[in-house]
């Protein structure tokens, strides 16, 4: 078999048989649900996550990039190629997810590379620019999936097109879905089989002004008109008026003492809104924020403090956030003391999804001792390893719960400018939320 990258043709006998060929150890098994993975201008390698990388054989290499912020797996991103590029892989007529990993080599201004990503003939990601991607962090690793490319004639062809600039790609992932386990036990949920209020036996309301956390334009309130449940849905909306001091009104529910997780599975239907300024998300935060706080009072009221470090010390997951100026990408991310925004090492992925604003789709997210996954509609896009590294990067070994909301605004809601006063109201739907349990853990629980 061959296949055409960069316009050069190599011959990939030995390739092809390169999921089976390889270990990676007795710890970290490969991950099977591969089905091809290049390491672009750098040598085969095989990552803590299992991923098996082919090499990258061709000719002339670029520099390594010296280091790289904002991944566990530095390695992969080091290496990398620029131009406008054809990638051509012999592979199965199907569905395949496609994982594109970037790093800019050198700190560029926001605007000075900008490309397409084509694949199978359709533009998959359009306008990139890596560098705003990554808040305008230098030498950032960005992890972009697009879910579902469908191959028909035995070939994935792909193509890097320059809009500004010279395109790069620092390393590829193809792979196939595979169904989630079954080894799953429901132990708490809300199907919204019910009128009204959200059933206080499993939520609870946040009330606060705007502006207590991330600047934020919007009140959470606790009334019907932000937040109910109707024609078997919870509905948050978000509405521009008046009340109490703000602009802006929402909701936010949380299950903290009522729906506690300590390692699972969960799992959101949810359909979100559109415009710019909204920004909805499914988190998770601890029912403990004290674990691995080191500057709060008893009892303190942490969320939005200047001084209290329960957050990030004691964790948080988002397991969808989306923001309306940059309609259908979705982001799953998780804040440490070690990893997080404030420092540009702050661990995240995004994908390239469909119609969020128009369609129901299932966010969710797996948690181990050992690792966090996170989904979109079954398709694996993010992955959190637990790297031994004391709790400033692994503070996820106690109980978390769910968060629900609709900001407006705020540090990253108002990124694209200022809010769409005709995007309101704003309302996510959420057809069911479900939290489950390995059978194996839930059996020994009940023992």
């Amino acid at each position: 078999m061959v296949f055409l990258l960069f316009g050069l043709t190599m011959n990939l006998g030995v390739l092809s048989h390169s999921k089976a060929a390889r270990s990676n150890g007795p710890d970290m098994p490969l991950d099977l649900s591969v089905e091809w993975a290049l390491n672009i201008g750098g040598e085969a390698y095989t990552g803590d996550d299992g991923i098996a990388y082919d090499a990258d054989t061709r000719g002339t290499k670029e520099a390594l990039i010296d280091s790289i912020r904002g991944t566990q797996d530095g390695t992969v991103f080091k290496s990398y190629r620029l131009g406008e590029n054809t990638l051509s892989y012999p592979l199965e007529n199907g569905c395949y997810d496609l994982i594109f990993k970037f790093s800019e080599p050198k700190n560029i201004k926001t605007g000075m590379r900008v490309f397409n990503v084509i694949a199978e003939g359709q533009t998959v990601i359009s306008d990139l620019d890596v560098t705003l991607a990554r808040d305008g962090n230098a030498k950032s690793a960005l992890v972009r999936m697009v879910p579902e490319v469908l191959v028909k004639d035995g070939i994935l062809n792909i193509e890097l097109e320059s809009i500004i600039g010279k395109p790069l790609l620092n390393a590829l992932v193809v792979r196939k879905r595979i169904p989630r386990s079954e080894n799953w036990v429901l132990t708490w949920n809300d199907e919204f089989d019910y009128t009204g209020s959200p059933d206080t036996s499993k939520w609870s309301y946040d009330v606060w002004p705007a502006g207590k956390v991330n600047d934020e334009q919007q009140t959470y309130t606790d009334r019907l008109r932000n937040v109910r449940v109707e024609e078997g849905m919870l509905t948050i909306e978000a509405h521009r008026e008046d009340y109490n001091s703000a602009e802006y009104s929402s909701g936010r529910l949380h299950s903290a003492g009522k729906g506690d997780l300590l390692y699972g599975r969960v799992e959101v239907r949810a359909k979100l809104p559109a415009g710019q300024g909204t920004w909805p998300a499914i988190w998770m935060l601890p029912s403990n924020p004290f674990r691995y706080a080191t500057s709060c009072s008893p009892d303190e009221d942490w969320q939005g403090s200047k001084t209290c470090d329960a957050w990030p010390n004691s964790g948080e997951i988002d397991i969808m956030e989306h923001v309306g100026y940059d309609m259908n990408r979705v982001h799953g991310t998780v804040h440490t003391k070690a990893y997080y925004w404030v420092n540009g090492e702050q661990r995240k992925s995004s994908i390239e999804a469909e119609k969020v604003d128009q369609q129901f789709h299932v966010y969710a997210m797996e948690w181990s001792p050992e690792r966090i996954d996170i989904f979109y509609d079954d398709a694996l896009y993010f992955t959190y390893l637990n790297k031994g590294e004391g709790w400033q990067g692994w503070p996820y070994d106690h109980p978390f719960h769910l968060i629900l909301n609709v900001a407006v605004g705020g540090g990253w809601g108002s990124a694209g400018g200022p809010t769409d006063i005709i995007a309101f109201p704003a309302k996510m739907q959420v057809d069911y939320v479900r939290l489950y349990k390995k059978v194996d853990v839930a059996s020994a629980q009940t023992q």
